[in-house]
């Protein structure tokens, strides 16, 4: 069985929080229903947040013998954490999407630190592959999740999973029984039709109906198990909540860097809404985001794109804008995100687009297709705001090479981490300057592979009806070529910005080295900070040594 390493550093470097102050690793996720999206398709968005070296992944699919065992992996380094008994038929998993256009991903939430159990043989990044290679269906794959930890037991903490299909798009929550015991208790959201939700590590399930299996299903212990541990009293006069007994509120620096994650989806998918920046900024009195909205407008595969890469920008909270973002406007903050200074705390702010991004994707699973052209994952390593998205279908036979070589600790032109790791390391100090260079080059390139895609798809769908392996084989070929063209194109891009901006002068069009220096607004503060060492006598004449 094939099964390569960056899924278990992915989930489980996905940690969400520490008590007090949001750790610098953390996942954000979206999820878009079938009438949300401008097109029938459902989505699933995926920003694995850590500083690790992702490969992409591949689990071929098969039938295999009653009584086969199968190896459970730690995350960090492989290790056999134990066996589990191996389905009957198992299903090809390309990165986070099965055959079946089944897709699965995580932010993690943390939640009671008295309920995990280190006993159990399933981490949740191992969880989540068992699943993928067995589920049909969203519902089944939920099923799944929860007849595994109580055969075999779950030792994460509290997790949010993203489960949809190409009919429906769930949200699952989670968390384990605490040591010795075996099984979960969870939660699990169907996101209505023409509505969207997103996660950023912090539960979002509160108060649900018990009595709604359709568009409602949870673990039957749910209320039982809190009365039982005392983190809920139904003698209270208060309905249920699953986030009030099984994820208390961090306080403000988890709103910050968590809620402020989906305000932003939210704002930026439904501005007429006008959400309130209060509940994310910690202010008391005022009321969570809702659990789904309905987008002002359908949402296509490039908004998705742009939603992972925002910084806030627009808002007061404009990564951009600052003396934070330095003279040339940079979204990047050194980690760690909070800081003290003269005994205050401090936190910067935690954008969905982040330089410690091991990859991010957007699965795009579609009803009315043959299933190995409805899925596919548009994935890009590294930060999304620097580098571009290509297509990879559910269906692939194989994986571009780019993507599933490098060594962390070595840089590689071979390697697309690596690669997109320069582009975006060019940019970070010269933001201003560097990224429309980025931009114009990552908009030429993802428009021009979705105006490609109902072209490809329309051949694909012909020749799945006639051969299906001619239709995989077609497709490989497809996505195999694009990855490979996108990593050639990112390379050179990375020669031509450090060829354009070198040593602080910018050259123009025909190749002429110009001092661009700094905005009038930089100089104002940097005259404000230390203008009295910097200043000339007042009848001195500048010069340029």
């Amino acid at each position: 069985m094939i099964r390569d390493r960056w899924f278990f550093r992915a989930a489980a470097a996905c940690a969400a929080l520490a008590s007090g102050v949001a750790t610098a690793t953390a996942c954000t996720s979206i999820l878009v229903s079938r009438g949300a999206s401008r097109d029938g398709s459902v989505f699933v968005t995926y920003s694995a947040d850590a500083p690790f070296m992702p490969k992409l992944l591949r689990v071929a699919g098969g039938t295999h013998a009653s009584g086969t065992m199968v190896d459970v992996k730690a995350w960090e380094d492989d290790e056999v954490r134990g066996q589990v008994k191996q389905a009957e038929r198992t299903y090809t998993v390309v990165n986070l999407m099965n055959e079946n256009q089944v897709s699965l991903t995580e932010t993690t939430t943390g939640g009671r630190v008295e309920l995990v159990n280190p006993d159990g043989l399933l981490d949740y990044d191992g969880l989540m592959l068992l699943v993928l290679q067995r589920a049909r269906t969203a519902r089944e794959a939920i099923g799944l999740v929860d007849s595994l930890c109580r055969e075999y037991g779950y030792a994460s903490s509290g997790e949010s999973f993203s489960i949809a299909d190409k009919d429906e798009a769930w949200l699952m929550e989670l968390i384990g029984k605490g040591p010795g015991s075996k099984g979960i208790v969870w939660v699990a959201a169907r996101v209505p039709d023409g509505c969207i939700t997103a996660h950023a590590n912090m539960s979002r399930i509160t108060t649900f109906p018990t009595d709604d299996p359709e568009n409602w299903m949870h673990s039957p212990d749910v209320v039982q198990f809190a009365v039982d541990r005392g983190y809920y009293n139904p003698d209270s006069g208060k309905p249920f909540s699953y986030r009030d007994a099984y994820h208390p509120d961090h306080g403000p620096s988890a709103r910050r860097a968590c809620a402020g994650r989906v305000w932003s989806v939210y704002r930026r998918s439904a501005p007429s809404a006008n959400f309130s920046d209060a509940w994310f900024r910690g202010a008391d009195g005022c009321e969570d985001y809702p659990l789904f909205i309905k987008p002002d407008r359908p949402l296509g595969v490039a908004d998705l794109m742009a939603l992972m890469r925002d910084h806030y920008e627009g808002t007061p909270y404009d990564m951009t804008q600052g003396v934070d973002a330095g003279p040339f406007g940079s979204p990047l903050r050194a980690r760690d995100l909070g800081f003290r200074v003269d005994g205050r705390d401090y936190l910067w702010e935690r954008p969905i687009s982040t330089q410690q991004a091991g990859f991010v994707i957007v699965n795009q699973m579609r009803k009315g297709m043959p299933d190995a052209v409805g899925g596919v994952t548009w994935f890009t390593p590294d930060d999304a705001s620097t580098s571009c998205f290509t297509p990879l279908y559910c269906s692939i036979d194989a994986l571009p090479a780019a993507y599933t070589d490098g060594d962390y600790q070595k840089f590689s032109w071979d390697s697309a981490w690596w690669v997109t790791n320069l582009v975006s390391n060019l940019a970070y100090d010269r933001w201003s300057r560097v990224y429309p260079d980025i931009r114009k080059a990552q908009a030429a390139a993802e428009e021009s592979l979705l105006k490609m895609q109902p072209i490809i798809e329309e051949t694909a769908a012909k020749l799945a009806q006639a051969d299906p392996a001619l239709a995989r084989t077609f497709l490989t070929n497809y996505s195999v070529t694009t990855a490979d063209k996108v990593i050639r194109d990112w390379r050179r891009l990375a020669e031509s910005i450090l060829t354009k901006h070198v040593d602080a002068y910018q050259k123009d069009n025909l190749g002429e080295p110009k001092a661009p220096g700094y905005s009038p607004e930089w100089l104002k503060k940097v005259v404000a900070d230390r203008g009295e060492l910097l200043k000339l006598p007042a009848k001195a004449a500048g010069t340029d040594h």
